[in-house]
């Protein structure tokens, strides 16, 4: 196995996760951010090396290695740092860049400059979260879809409920009763991850993931007797930027979209940006104000208020008044076991869901070095 010199510029929420997972699978990782006090904590907890100072500095990326780095992150605050710190590592020699860039207005910028800034990857975290989001919808019963293949393949998850009957019975026995074709490739109980065998034996509550073609996969849904076609109508809690870009994802496949948000001036400016979408200005927390505004009906509901809590409370109430497809953004995870025990359809872990796209990079990129050494 090869392993790879990556220097990660900023230590916040999101270059601290990608710390921890990259220096589990045994790179060389070392992180730069100007806050000694989040370095020594990230130092003691960590096995990486840390470098105190200005990421955009050629000083301080030199002190940490870019010259020699086969990737630099960079993963600060601000887009217009992050995107100078890459064209910088790429200046001193670093193989690969990737920025984190979350300003909708950079985006078709990104498209000119790309390749002049040397860019391998710009990952836009409110944009992932949102595409995540209506893949979901697309697919009421699955708790989180991976496409594979250009789209032709999907891995999906979704938890076994006692109304489908497959508690107590083996993998085989249902391939047989079924005879759909695709894979239990993965069973989840409790904090276990079981890859299984034709005499597994399933339990309820169980967490499947299964793999196959979109044809089949639905085919499989339609015969356990849970939904598979999309909903054709969402109410979105928060008018935030993950909002205004799952609004124009879902108007762009036919949806009705519904955004209840508190802030006048925001309101204002989704009316102007998607005009498709019914802009509500109120609170979303307000009970009345949510029935009124047709949750009892709604085929979907999606949490994205900038508090946790209110995002879990605000699925539950929709849980209680609706059959509706349930959302909500969480952005710390210390509590998932607790979470997960709601029986909210999707959460929704922004920086983790960043993080997986670019270690997703890193591990293609690993392969491909892997491959040429040979």
């Amino acid at each position: 196995m090869i392993f790879m010199k990556i220097m990660i510029i900023g230590d916040g929420k999101i270059g601290s996760v990608l710390a921890e997972q990259l220096s589990k699978e045994k790179h060389e990782v070392t992180l730069v951010d100007r806050s000694g006090v989040r370095l020594d904590q990230s130092n003691n907890e960590l096995d990486v090396m840390v470098v105190e100072g200005d990421g955009a500095s050629r000083e301080v990326q030199l002190e940490a290695g870019a010259d020699q780095a086969d990737l630099v992150i960079a993963c600060t605050g601000a887009d217009e740092l992050n995107l100078l710190c890459c064209l910088i590592g790429k200046k001193l020699g670093a193989r690969h860049t990737i920025a984190r860039v979350r300003n909708p207005m950079y985006v078709e910028e990104l498209n000119l400059i790309k390749d002049d800034l040397g860019l391998s990857m710009a990952i836009n975290p409110e944009e992932a979260c949102a595409t995540e989001m209506a893949r979901v919808l697309r697919f009421p019963s699955a708790i989180k879809i991976d496409t594979f293949a250009k789209g032709r393949v999907e891995l999906l998850r979704f938890r076994l409920k006692p109304e489908i009957g497959f508690g107590g019975k083996t993998v085989m026995d249902i391939m047989r009763q079924l005879k759909c074709d695709v894979l239990i490739c993965a069973v989840e109980r409790g904090s276990e991850v079981v890859i299984p065998n034709g005499s597994f034996v399933l339990q309820d509550t169980d967490i499947l993931s299964i793999v196959g073609s979109l044809e089949n996969t639905a085919q499989f849904f339609e015969k356990i007797g849970l939904r598979s076609k999309s909903v054709k109508n969402s109410l979105i809690i928060g008018g935030g930027t993950i909002a205004h870009y799952l609004a124009q994802d879902l108007l762009k496949i036919g949806f009705r979209v519904r955004i209840i948000e508190q802030r006048k001036e925001r309101c204002d400016y989704l009316s102007e940006v998607i005009p498709g979408a019914d802009i509500i200005n109120g609170d979303g927390s307000d009970r009345d104000l949510l029935l009124e505004e047709g949750l009892t009906y709604a085929d979907s509901l999606v949490a994205l208020t900038g508090l946790d809590e209110e995002n879990i409370f605000l699925a539950l109430y929709g849980k209680l008044h609706s059959n509706a497809k349930l959302i909500a953004k969480v952005n710390k995870i210390a509590f998932d076991d607790v979470i997960d025990s709601f029986g909210i359809d999707s959460i929704i872990y922004p920086k983790y869901l960043t993080a997986d796209y670019i270690l997703q990079y890193v591990r293609a990129r690993q392969n491909t070095i892997g491959r040429n050494a040979v």
